[in-house]
């Protein structure tokens, strides 16, 4: 075979036609309702109840709000590209199976394979999140785990395993394998938790702010806001997780950008709300704890309501891991379908209809290393993939308009190619502030998964003519 047939083969295209039509053993059970409150999930958690505070300290200040801003306006500009996707292309797999049909496979590999860094890392780090947080509460029953079990391995500290994580971990996988419905109902209750939560601390901290802790406002400079964005950017993650659930939602070209935009719209209002008041009631430097809502209530002697701040954060923290899990395992799901992963990840089961053995699979390895391995650089790490995810969405939107202006669109982004670049630009300017460490990781993940594909994928895919014969 000549090496430019070759070259040919690596960005063979996914015909569009056969998108959301094959293999349809997903039960279509979601509605706009059920994506808006899985996106809401997936955003609301972390982000608003640890990175705060870090970011506040560190980077921003109380400019932080204008950090929530800049993110989120990014996050538009991607939200409404990831919008005409969905609605295009219903199928599984979110950012992989868009840059398949636009960019051809050995680009959706790479896409597929820096989304399993972001959903599977990024779970193993929400999961030790939350144990940290369940810790706390427990403590304040008297309750204490053995040292051992109670942080990622550590033998100068005495911690070997953290046990909490790893049980939440597959507590979670369990519910995903019960049945989409089920698992979003569920969701769904602990959404409506967290935000009454969220609302609480934004009814009753107005009244402590005081507005001399907002000076200076930004006393590390723009910089420091840039900074700021490219780490409350992982406060936004999981907007695209709703378009990993096409195949399952009953109306995907109406209800996923409906989903998509409008999760992701509540959840910037009550970002900026929050740390305006947060950064308002404290004084930005005493920020840098791992529970600053909480904080800030036990800051003006309000303990009983620092309590439920407390149990809202458990709450939300277990949504954003549920989301993270659904779109791991449905990512893998279309993967495997595609043939570039083991056929053990798209094995549907016949009762709950989810493909409950790779949810097992995955669910095991993410325990694994939220118990063991303690991840201090993982929401960078995690920035990165997602915002070379978005970058790429972005600019597939502009191939998929040259190479198929006809095609049927539930939703069009406006001012094309204006806002898909802007959006790309975006996103690689906050990745131009992450650490170089950042980056050497990540190229390093990327490595990896390129032998894999070549040493398995590339044979193994269903686009493979050699296969077929």
């Amino acid at each position: 075979m000549r090496s430019n047939e070759k070259i040919s083969l690596l960005f063979r295209k996914k015909p569009i036609a056969s998108e959301g039509s094959e293999n349809g053993a997903l039960r279509r059970a979601l509605g706009a309702m059920d994506l808006t409150t899985l996106g809401v999930g997936a955003i609301i958690g972390t982000g608003i109840f640890v990175l705060t505070g870090v970011a506040a300290a560190k980077y921003a200040g109380p400019g932080l709000v204008l950090s929530f801003l800049l993110a989120g306006i990014i996050c538009a500009f991607a939200a409404l590209c990831y919008s005409e996707f969905a609605s295009t292309i219903p199928a599984s797999g979110s950012a992989y199976t868009y840059s398949y049909t636009a960019f051809g496979e050995v680009i959706a590999w790479i896409l597929g394979w820096d989304l399993i860094l972001e959903y599977g890392f990024a779970s193993a780090a929400v999961a030790s999140g939350w144990s940290g947080y369940f810790q706390t509460l427990l403590s304040g029953f008297g309750l204490e785990l053995p040292h051992a079990l109670t942080s990622a391995f550590n033998p100068e500290k005495g911690t070997y395993f953290d046990i909490t994580a790893a049980v939440i971990t597959l507590i979670i996988t369990f519910l995903l394998t019960r049945g989409v419905k089920e698992a979003a109902r569920a969701n769904g209750i602990m959404v409506a938790i967290k935000i009454i939560v969220v609302l609480i601390f934004i009814g009753v901290g107005v009244f402590y702010v005081q507005p001399a802790n907002w000076h200076p406002f930004l006393p590390f400079g723009f910089s420091g806001v840039t900074a700021g964005a490219a780490t409350v950017f992982f406060a936004y993650i999981g907007f695209d997780a709703v378009s990993t659930a096409a195949e399952e939602v009953k109306r995907p070209q109406r209800d996923l950008p409906i989903g998509i935009i409008a999760s992701l719209a509540v959840c910037t209002v009550l970002y900026i709300v929050v740390s305006l008041i947060l950064t308002g009631i404290v004084p930005y430097n005493m920020l840098n704890v791992s529970d600053p809502v909480a904080f800030a209530f036990e800051f003006v002697q309000l303990k009983g309501l620092s309590w439920i701040v407390s149990l809202g954060a458990i709450t939300g923290i277990t949504t954003v891991l549920l989301v993270m899990m659904y779109g791991q395992t449905r990512l893998l799901y279309s993967m495997s379908r595609d043939g570039l992963l083991s056929p053990v990840f798209s094995k549907v089961s016949g009762k709950s209809q989810t493909p409950a053995v790779g949810s097992w699979v995955a669910g095991i390895i993410v325990a694994l290393f939220s118990g063991f391995i303690s991840l201090g650089h993982l929401a960078e790490l995690t920035n990165i993939g997602t915002l070379f995810a978005f970058a790429v969405v972005s600019l597939g939107i502009i191939v998929l308009r040259r190479n198929n202006p006809d095609l049927k669109r539930g939703f069009r982004v406006p001012l094309v190619p204006f806002i898909p670049i802007l959006s790309a630009l975006g996103c690689v300017y906050l990745m131009t502030r992450l650490a170089a460490l950042t980056w050497i990781t990540f190229f390093g993940w990327l490595i990896i998964g390129l032998i894999i594909y070549f040493v398995y994928g590339r044979y193994h895919s269903l686009l493979n003519p050699l296969r077929r014969k």
